[in-house]
């Protein structure tokens, strides 16, 4: 298995793009505080790994790309499935949060607005 046939095998198990992370194949645009990661070792080989918050832990080395894709689709794999509709990408999980927090504002700028006039009284 090479890099590329891992990203079609955990497209069809569904795995949320933003879990996982393979330099010049699957960047993750938005970096979340912790994600799974696939990527040459500089001394030769593959390493994956659990890059969090800005430290890598629970790293492997591998002397082949097929050893290293076969250990991270297991570490994916290993993960607690999200609910339903948890395979949404970064961007709509992005566009998500700013919709909330629009309407977060909208509700506190009509709740100031209703304040108002009591305290004018």
């Amino acid at each position: 298995m090479d890099r590329w046939e891992l990203i079609g095998v955990l497209q069809e198990d569904q795995v949320p793009d933003a879990l996982y992370d393979i330099p010049g194949v699957h960047d993750i645009p938005v970096q979340p505080d912790a994600y799974y990661f696939l990527r040459p070792a500089p001394e030769g080989g593959w390493t994956t790994g659990l890059r969090e918050r800005s430290a890598d832990r629970d790293m492997n080395r591998f002397a082949t790309e097929d050893e290293a894709c076969r250990d991270l689709l297991a570490k994916l794999r290993a993960r607690p499935r999200p609910p339903d509709g948890g395979g949404e990408s970064v961007e709509e999980l992005l566009a998500e949060g700013e919709e909330i927090r629009r309407q977060a504002w909208e509700e506190v700028e009509r709740a100031l607005r209703e304040r108002r006039p009591d305290e004018e009284r």
